[in-house]
Formats: structure tokens, sequence, C-alpha cells
């Protein structure tokens, strides 16, 4: 049965020959390949939430690419018609981590290497990377030694805040930098935005407290680094 209906597999002129069976394999080759991308990403992200559509999208691509790879073949003609076709494809948004576009080309390395038929490099290229995130993950390559945070200090529109602070940061933190200064809750309050660095003995209650004596006991907000990402 199965011999039969390979024969409509049959595609190109310059004798390729892609039949049932190894269609088959290459989509399951492929998506064996996808879903270890796709854990290797959703274990070794940082962020606060990865998304799940991205996680289930490197695992489509590389099915979609590796099955392109062999409808092309060896086939100019075809190649050339569908490079054109997916010229005129747009997206809506863009992927700003460049840490996703790195998993994209991940992804499209398998799958092509996946529906040219060499399922062993496809395989060792995927595991071996695999394990070098994991080991570049767990490692905490390339982690800033200090943290950078963000200090957000509420002050009401009637206090003048010029160097208000300047003594306590000082006193408190190894460097600050004031980013932005804007107005919130209808122009009644500004609210001053630092990057700041804390020194080692710094004790953030402390440093808070000392704000809030000044500024009238109004919100004083200290986010972490992997928080800024919200701001």
């Amino acid at each position: 049965m199965l011999d039969s209906i390979n024969d409509i597999f049959m595609l190109n002129e310059i004798g390729t020959i892609t039949t049932l069976r190894e269609v088959i394999i290459t989509i399951v080759i492929s998506s064996l390949l996808g879903l270890m991308i796709s854990y290797t990403y959703t274990k070794t992200y940082k962020g606060r939430f990865y998304s799940q559509t991205f996680a289930q999208t490197l695992i489509i691509v590389g099915i979609v690419i590796s099955i392109i790879i062999v409808a092309i073949g060896s086939n100019i003609a075809r190649a050339f018609s569908l490079a054109g076709a997916l010229s005129i494809i747009r997206f809506r948004s863009t992927i700003g981590d460049p840490r996703d576009i790195a998993f994209i080309f991940f992804v499209l390395g398998a799958g092509l290497a996946s529906g040219a038929g060499l399922f062993i490099p496809a395989i060792v290229f995927v595991a071996m990377l695999c394990a070098l995130i994991f080991i570049l993950y767990h490692l905490d390559y390339g982690a800033k030694k200090e943290k950078q945070k963000i200090l957000k200090i509420m002050v009401p529109e009637n206090l003048n805040f010029e160097g208000l602070f300047d003594d306590l940061l000082q006193q408190h933190l190894k460097e600050f930098s004031l980013m932005s200064i804007r107005t919130t809750n209808l122009g009644t309050m500004f609210e001053l935005m630092y990057s700041i660095k804390t020194k080692e003995e710094t004790e953030e209650k402390v440093l808070m407290d000392d704000i809030r004596a000044r500024n009238g006991n109004l919100n004083v907000v200290i986010l972490l680094d992997e928080q800024l990402l919200d701001i």
C-alpha cells in the first residue's frame, strides 16, 4: 500500500525522488529537533514570562522550513519562485530580544539541515548547541557583577526637588544618575527616576526610609534588574 502511494511523490525532473516515507521521516525529525530547541528556550529564559506562542512557533517554523527544502529539492526555478513569494510577507510585530532572534536562526538551521536530508548533522548540531546554551545559562555567563537598579521617588508639586536627595544618594549609593522627571496624578506630583548602583553595605530599607522623610512619606520604589523591562 505504501509503495503504491510513494509513486505519487516523484517530484522533479532532475532525478530526485521524494517518497512518502522520506517526507514522514523529515517531519518527525524536524519536529523532535524543534521540540528540543523550544524546550531549551523555555528552560533557559531569564525574563519574567516567556511567550508560549513563541515557544510553539519555534517547533512549527522548523517543520515548515524542512518541508520547503524538500519541496524545492534541486529545482532552481522553484527556489526562485518561492523566494519571490516569501518576499511579500510582512509581519505586524518585530522581535525585540536578540536572544529570540538567535533561536529563530537556530530553528531555521535545524529545519534546513533536516529538509536537505542531513539528519545526523542536524541532530548533532541541535544537541551540541542546546548543551552549550544550558552551560552558558547555568554559568550565568556575561552577567553583570553589579546589578543595575531603578529608583523611583514621588514628590509633591509644591516641593522643590532640585538636589533634595543628592546627599542621601551619595551616602547610600555607589553611583546614581537622574534619568527622567515627569508629572503624575494629574500633575499633582512629580516622579523622579534614577539609575542606581548600591554599595555592598547599603540597606535598601534605610535608604527608602530616609527618602520618605523628605518627600512627605510618598511612594518610593526600587526596581530590581529583572524588572527593568516592565518600566
